[in-house]
């Protein structure tokens, strides 16, 4: 393993414990000083997941639903700000019209 790949790894599970304690849980619903952090966190472990496996050959891990909801509603809505409305909209529905692309970053 390299350096990088150790140090991921022990962030990950790091992250995993801080989400297990008592005090994390207790402040999950309170309003954070970057409102959607949590919401922007997963999304970004989505993403990360995705380009670690699309990078090694292997098919993206199915993420569970509510996961997968979560992320999709979240990039949607940022491609909707960036790209347009009528662009998501035609992106997801009428491959005939559809833009070249509608990415949310």
């Amino acid at each position: 393993m390299t350096a990088i790949m150790d140090g991921y790894l022990a962030v990950a599970a790091i992250a995993a414990d801080l989400l297990g304690e008592a005090a994390v849980a207790r402040r999950w619903a309170t309003p954070s000083a970057l409102p959607g952090m949590s919401v922007g966190a997963l999304a970004g472990h989505a993403v990360h997941c995705d380009d670690l496996a699309h990078s090694a050959g292997l098919p993206t891990p199915a993420l569970p639903d509510d996961v997968a909801d979560t992320v999709l509603v979240l990039l949607a809505r940022l491609a909707a700000r960036r790209r347009g409305m009528t662009a998501v909209l035609r992106a997801l529905s009428r491959a005939e019209r559809a833009p070249t692309t509608i990415t949310a970053f």
